[in-house]
Parts: structure tokens; C-alpha cells; sequence
């Protein structure tokens, strides 16, 4: 079982959709880069929501600026957790991130974007008030876990964010 810590939150002052995600995964964490495996779909999403083909390309800290020249900010629900491997649902003793305190700091944040069923059910046990205060979308997982939706459904899906 390892010791899981979540990155810093990419956001700025004109941030107006945040993406929350659960918890990086393994070559995340090992990378200290959000979405870091090669077979996870989300920075090819976010090229077609940003229309910017190239970014899955792109260096890290220029997709995360990519992000934020589009008002997309980036966190993810869990601060810290004990977890074998990258699966969301082998997630045990998980505290949040501070989300509250983020949307207070930051008050432009009108979207909050849940990557995945785990970001989502963590979302709703630790926030549920802040699910009647903002707009949000529960979207399916871009992790390569997530089979059963190809890329193709996956933009749609994730369209509602343009």
C-alpha cells in the first residue's frame, strides 16, 4: 500500500471551470504530472475542448498554461490516500482536498468538472452543498481503465464543457 499525496492545483484568478480529478495515478505521481500515463485520454480531450490538436504533445507546464489561457483549472478531489497501484477503486483512507477553500480564494470557478465516478462520489460525500451552488458535470473517466469509452465518445461527452 503507498502513501498517495495529490499536486498543487493548476489554477489562476480567471479560472471559470474546474476539473477535479481523484487521485493521480502511479506514472502520475512519478512524474509529478497530472494525467502522465500514455494511454490516459485527457490531454487529447483537452486539445479538442481547448481546439488545440497538438497540446497532448506540448511540455507539461505548457498544457497546464494551455488550460489556463482556456479558464480551465485543474485539482482533484482526494489530498491523500493509501492505495496498491493506480485503480480508483482500490482508493482506502482518503482525506479531501480543501475545495471549499479553493472556490473561496478563487471566485470566477462557475463549472466544477468531475473526472470519474471516484472523483464524483468523493466530490458528493465531502461537498454535497456545494453540488446545489454550482453548475456541475459528472463525465466519464479519461483513464485507460475507462475501456468501455472510445476517444470519439469521450470528446462528446466532455463537449459539454465548450
Amino acid at each position: 500500500m503507498n502513501n498517495c499525496k495529490s499536486f498543487k492545483p493548476s489554477i489562476d484568478i480567471n479560472s471559470k471551470i474546474l476539473i477535479l480529478g481523484s487521485m493521480p495515478g502511479v506514472k502520475s505521481l512519478d512524474a509529478q504530472q497530472y494525467y502522465a500515463h500514455p494511454q490516459n485520454r485527457f490531454w487529447k480531450v483537452m486539445g479538442v475542448i481547448c481546439n488545440e490538436p497538438k497540446l497532448p504533445k506540448f511540455d507539461y507546464d505548457l498544457k497546464l498554461k494551455t488550460l489556463l489561457k482556456n479558464n480551465i483549472a485543474l485539482w482533484d478531489t482526494i489530498k491523500s490516500c493509501k492505495r496498491k497501484g493506480s485503480l480508483d477503486s482500490d482508493i482506502q483512507n482518503e482525506t479531501p482536498n480543501d475545495i471549499k477553500g479553493l472556490l473561496k480564494k478563487f471566485p470566477n470557478i462557475k463549472t466544477i468538472c468531475l473526472n470519474g465516478n471516484k472523483s464524483y462520489s468523493a466530490f458528493k460525500k465531502y461537498f454535497p452543498d456545494l453540488l446545489e451552488k454550482y453548475n456541475y458535470h459528472k463525465m466519464p473517466s479519461t483513464s485507460p481503465a475507462n475501456a468501455r469509452y472510445s476517444l470519439n465518445k469521450l470528446i462528446m461527452e466532455w463537449k459539454v464543457l465548450v
